[in-house]
């Protein structure tokens, strides 16, 4: 770029998306004079869905406003909670994600996943037609200019990503309500319509069992259950109240 210099700094959260030598504060940037500001947060490295306020000169302006020379530039990092308006929460996470999905359908979110790399057009394209928030570490993939939403997972422990997810977009917890398989609702079910799916020392074991309506792989409060219920606890303790489901899935892993 060769134009209009104007002075910027990112938010702290933000400062691990940009060069090393403009995390430390206010840095001087030079524009085209066409470019929106918009698009120079994002050459910086920012993507749009982790830039909250744009201010200039300590005022609000939308993302199309196009720098002038002398400006200053303040980006923020998305408000928590966020809202996402205009469509049921419902999330859409990339192949690394799988551990993530798994936990966020445990709590009872709608967390579509793809077991295998379907390539980033074609999960942009998801996330607009089924009007999902992408979550993703990639962060090529969230400067896709038609994903319908997303946000970028900070953290590559588990634990720190659920509660990263939790704490930034409050949804709705309803534990074991979910398939942790393919994300179906689950429903509760009788050990005699689920028996041919059992193991004989299951059926001697356990009397109460659901089964996910799409895919009809059941569940049942079995050897994984105290560690599924800690999850459980620990995300309704801290992010909000919900209501039990029909049964405590033991399988898959988490």
């Amino acid at each position: 770029m060769n134009g209009p210099e104007i002075h910027l700094e990112v938010a702290p959260e933000l400062r691990l998306f940009v060069a090393h030598e403009r995390r430390r504060g206010r840095t001087t940037v030079t524009t085209d004079g066409s470019s929106t500001l918009g698009h120079v947060v994002e050459s910086l490295g920012v993507p749009l869905t982790e830039a909250g306020e744009l201010l200039v000169d300590g005022h609000p302006v939308p993302v199309s406003h196009i720098p002038a020379a002398g400006e200053t530039v303040e980006v923020r990092a998305a408000r928590r909670p966020q809202s996402v308006p205009g469509a049921p929460l419902r999330f859409l996470l990339d192949v690394h994600l799988g551990t993530l999905a798994r936990r966020l359908r445990l709590l009872g979110v709608d967390a579509a996943y793809e077991s295998e790399d379907i390539g980033d057009p074609a999960l942009a394209t998801r996330s607009a037609e089924e009007r999902r928030v992408l979550l993703s570490r990639d962060r090529g993939l969230l400067h896709r200019r038609e994903i319908w939403a997303g946000a970028y997972v900070y953290s590559d422990r588990p634990e720190a990503q659920l509660r990263d997810v939790l704490e930034r977009f409050a949804p709705v917890l309803a534990p074991w309500t979910r398939c942790t398989a393919c994300n179906g609702p689950l429903t509760a079910a009788d050990k005699d319509s689920v028996s041919a799916h059992l193991e004989h020392g299951t059926q001697r074991s356990y009397d109460v069992f659901a089964q996910c309506t799409e895919c009809d792989r059941v569940y049942w409060r079995g050897a994984h259950h105290a560690r599924l219920e800690a999850i459980v606890t620990e995300a309704v303790r801290d992010f909000g109240n919900a209501l039990s489901g029909p049964g405590a899935p033991d399988r898959p892993q988490t």
